[in-house]
C-alpha cells in the first residue's frame, strides 16, 4: 500500500512509527529538512521536502498512484488543501485530514466534509481522542487501558492483577463457572512483559496483566472480584497547559465524582485563558516540578495524576514524583519510544501512547474489511476489530471453528440481538452477527483476506 504522510511532527511521527511496521511504501512530506533527517534514520520511509498541500509536490511522489493521503501537519488550512489537491488532481481514494481547531471541528459545519466541498473522508483530532482515552479510563477506576464498543455499552479492559487476588487459586475455566452469571472473556495476559492467548487451564499469576471483553456496566464487578476495583476518583491533578489538558479539564468538571480539579501549568498565556474559560477548577501557574508549586497543589491527596505536556521526559518525571508521594494511579502521555528505559522503571505507571491512539482512529479507514470500530491495544502489540460481515457473505452458516486465521489471530465473541457470545466452538456465523477479532501485527493481510470473502 503506498501511503503519503504531510507532516513529520509529534502526529506524523506517531503515525508512520504504527504503519512502517507493515508493508507500506510510505512517502513523508514536511518543510522542516531536520525533522525528515531525524525520521528518515528511524524509519524506512522516503523523505521529501516541500508542503504536502502543493500539487508540484503531490506529483512528484506519485499521489496518482497512492491509496492514502494523511494530511497531519499543525496547520488545519494546509491538511485541508492538500486533501483538496489529492482529490481534485490525483483522484487520490482515501483522504485522511489532522484537524485541531474547534471552529473547524464544531458539528455545525459537518457538512463540509463532503466530495463537493472539502473532499476529506476521515477527520482525526489526536488531541481529542487522547484526551477521550484517558477519560475512558477514569470512568472505569483499576483499568490501564478502555477500548468502547457498541456505543459504549461493551468494552475491553485492560488491568493489572493485584499480588494478593483472592482468584489466583482458580484456573481460567474455573473462573467462568464460579462467575457465570457475569459475561466476560479473558482474551490476553501480559505476563513478565510478553504477550499470549491464555488456554483455559491457564493460572492467573499475581501482577498479570489482563486484557478481558465485557459489558461496560459489568465491568466493575469483575474488577472487584479481581480486587483490582477502586474507588471513584475524586481528587485529580493535571499537569499541563494545552488542548488535552483543557478538553479534560472541560469535561471533569462536570463529573460529579471528581470534588478536586488543580491543573498546573508552566505556560502564563495557557494557564491564563483556562482560568477563563473552566468554572471550578484551580490553576496553578509556575514549574511544575517545584517543590514549593507541587506542596501548594496538596500532590500527596491526589487519587490520580495526569501528565499529558509535551515533554515525555517531564510526563515521566511528575509521574515520578506523584509515586514518591503516594500517589497510587498516575497517567504520563509519551510521544514517542525514547524515553522507554524510564517508562519501565515507573512501577504502575499507565502509559497514554500518542501513536497507538492516533493511529485507532484511521485503522477502520485503512484496513480492507467492514469494521465498525478498531483499536491498537497496549503500544501496538495487537489490533482488535469490531467487524460486521457483508450481506453476501461467503461465511455465513460456517461454524465459526471453521474459520482459519494466521496465528495469534482470534474470533473473541459474537455479538448477537444484544447477547454476547464467548462459547464459538459450535457457533455458526449468522447475517446480522458482530464479530470482536484480535489481530496480530503479521496477521493483519492474511485475516483481511478471510473474513472479506
Amino acid at each position: 500500500m503506498k501511503i503519503i504522510v504531510g507532516g513529520a511532527g509529534s502526529v506524523g511521527r506517531s503515525i508512520i512509527s504504527y504503519l512502517s511496521r507493515a508493508d507500506n511504501d510510505i512517502v513523508v512530506i514536511d518543510t522542516n529538512q531536520e525533522r525528515l533527517d531525524e525520521i528518515s534514520k528511524e524509519f524506512d520511509v522516503q523523505p521529501v521536502l516541500g508542503s504536502v498541500s502543493r500539487p508540484d509536490i503531490q506529483e512528484s511522489v506519485g499521489a496518482e498512484n497512492a491509496d492514502i493521503l494523511i494530511a497531519a501537519t499543525d496547520n488545519d488550512e494546509v491538511n485541508l488543501v492538500a486533501c483538496q489537491v489529492a482529490y481534485t488532481l490525483f483522484n487520490v481514494k482515501k483522504k485522511i485530514a489532522r484537524i485541531d481547531s474547534e471552529y473547524f471541528l464544531s458539528p455545525l459545519w459537518n457538512m463540509l466534509y463532503n466530495d463537493k466541498s472539502l473532499p476529506v473522508d476521515l477527520v482525526i483530532s489526536p488531541d481529542q481522542s487522547i484526551a477521550q482515552n484517558i477519560l475512558n479510563i477514569v470512568s472505569i477506576p483499576g483499568t490501564r487501558e478502555v477500548y468502547p464498543f457498541e456505543d459504549g455499552k461493551i468494552v475491553l479492559i485492560a488491568f493489572k492483577c493485584a499480588e494478593k487476588c483472592p482468584l489466583y487459586q482458580f484456573n481460567i475455566s474455573e473462573l467462568y463457572q464460579n462467575f457465570a452469571d457475569l459475561h466476560f472473556s479473558i482474551v490476553q495476559i501480559m505476563r513478565d512483559g510478553v504477550f499470549f492467548y491464555p488456554k483455559e487451564d491457564e493460572t492467573i499469576y499475581p501482577t498479570d496483566e489482563i486484557y478481558l471483553l465485557t459489558f461496560k456496566k459489568e465491568a466493575a464487578k469483575i474488577l472487584k472480584a479481581f480486587d483490582v476495583a477502586e474507588m471513584p476518583y475524586e481528587n485529580v491533578v493535571l499537569f499541563g497547559g494545552n488542548a488535552i489538558s483543557s478538553s479534560l479539564a472541560s469535561q471533569m468538571e462536570n463529573d460529579d465524582n471528581i470534588t478536586s480539579l488543580k491543573i498546573i501549568t508552566n505556560q502564563f498565556n495557557s494557564a491564563q485563558k483556562m482560568s477563563e474559560d473552566l468554572n471550578k477548577a484551580i490553576l496553578i501557574y509556575g514549574e511544575m516540578m517545584s517543590d514549593v508549586i507541587l506542596s501548594d497543589a496538596h500532590l500527596e491527596r491526589a487519587d490520580i495524576t495526569i501528565s499529558v505536556t509535551s515533554q515525555d521526559k517531564d510526563n515521566l518525571l511528575l509521574s515520578l514524583l506523584a509515586k514518591s508521594s503516594n500517589v497510587k494511579t498516575t497517567l504520563s502521555l509519551v510521544n514517542s519510544q525514547m524515553y522507554d528505559n524510564l517508562t519501565n522503571k515507573i512501577q504502575d505507571n499507565i502509559i497514554i501512547d500518542r501513536s497507538t491512539i492516533t493511529i485507532s482512529k484511521i485503522l477502520q479507514d485503512i484496513r480492507h474489511v467492514n469494521l465498525l470500530n478498531a483499536y491498537s491495544l497496549g503500544r501496538g502489540f495487537a489490533e482488535i476489530w469490531e467487524l460486521k460481515l457483508k450481506t453476501d457473505t461467503m461465511l455465513e452458516g460456517k461454524k465459526i471453528s471453521e474459520i482459519v486465521l494466521p496465528e495469534k489471530c482470534k474470533i473473541l465473541a459474537v455479538l448477537r440481538k444484544n447477547e454476547l457470545i464467548f462459547e464459538l466452538k459450535d457457533t455458526t456465523i449468522e447475517l446480522d452477527d458482530i464479530l470482536f477479532i484480535i489481530v496480530s501485527p503479521n496477521g493483519i493481510k492474511r485475516t483481511e483476506t478471510v473474513l472479506s470473502i
